[in-house]
């Protein structure tokens, strides 16, 4: 039987229904609390097994193509190194063709995604048969999205994000993301929200921060409604002060009447809760109308973690 040359792997796009930030740790990151929510956006990695000793290469297209790295700080390029060095390989020998369909720099954890998919891809195509508590301890030596992104569905992270644990959530939700011009840096935004909280325009840390009960509640009921009013993210001063147009696509979205509204992680993506499909038609098209954004999706969520879409042998 001949190998398997080639496999596709897909990967879905992230929001944080909630966002906690405690005080700096020891190792600089920040103690969070967070709710990931895994929506039908996805990036596609294509990888190809080359030969021996030939490397890790990477093509990019899609939205932003221009804007990821193509060099060694790719972070699928990454996952495939440290995937290879976990299983004996000699050297990471695959050619990946990457489709972009996630934000860059947009607080979507679109690299993250691409990490996952990498790690999914890479155990298929070169037969390593990682269970995947494995392959989550990988991930999170990559980042903290990418157990996430790994995961998908809906899942509650502590510790710097990689710590998850699965929420039993009933329904699935209709949201509207708009995409703002350029990116805001991660750290940048976290470092944002340090200094104002220095100087007393954003509230002090909570050691150990939790969750929101009253959210969890809604996820477990499937209250959309509910859910839109607990929406909440500590990041959100930090990232409008640094890009104050986002307060804009937010006022739009609190005048059609979005369920909830929110600056997803770092920014600048901001995403809204709709009632249904017609009602995130009506969204998209004032958020749009009005140079809000610039640009607009409609996805559903929650949606299942990287996986593979298609193999070919020969």
């Amino acid at each position: 039987m001949a190998a398997t040359r080639t496999v596709i792997a897909r990967a879905p796009a992230k929001i944080n229904l909630e966002l906690r930030v405690g005080p700096v740790r020891d190792d600089g990151f920040h103690e969070l609390a967070t709710v990931f929510h895994a929506v039908a956006l996805f990036d596609d990695l294509t990888a190809r097994a080359t030969e021996p000793g030939s490397g890790v290469s990477i093509t990019v297209d899609g939205i932003q193509a221009d804007e990821v790295p193509t060099d060694d700080s790719n972070l699928a390029v990454k996952a495939a190194k440290l995937l290879a060095a976990h299983i004996g390989l000699e050297s990471a020998d695959v050619a990946f063709e990457l489709r972009k369909g996630i934000p860059v720099a947009g607080g979507m954890a679109g690299g993250s995604a691409d990490a996952a998919a990498a790690l999914v891809a890479c155990d298929a195509l070169w037969h390593a048969g990682l269970d995947r508590e494995q392959l989550l301890h990988l991930a999170a030596q990559l980042g903290s999205d990418v157990p996430f992104s790994l995961l998908g569905g809906t899942a509650i992270g502590s510790g710097r994000g990689e710590l998850l644990t699965p929420v039993l959530a009933r329904g699935e939700y209709t949201w509207v993301i708009a995409l703002a011009e350029g990116g805001l840096s991660t750290p940048g935004v976290y470092g944002q929200i340090d200094r104002m909280r220095e100087a007393g325009e954003a509230p002090q840390p909570t050691p150990g921060p939790e969750i929101d009960d009253a959210l969890m509640a809604a996820l477990r009921a499937g209250d959309a409604a509910a859910l839109g009013a607990r929406l909440h993210n500590e990041l959100e001063p930090a990232a409008l002060a640094m890009a104050p147009q986002l307060e804009r696509a937010l006022e739009i979205g609190r005048k059609v009447g979005a369920l909830g509204g929110i600056v997803s992680g770092s920014g600048p993506t901001t995403v809204f809760l709709a009632r249904d499909s017609s009602h995130a038609l009506d969204l998209a098209v004032a958020l749009t109308a009005s140079g809000a954004a610039a640009d607009v999706r409609r996805a559903h969520g929650p949606v299942p973690g990287a996986r593979l879409v298609e193999s070919v042998r020969g």
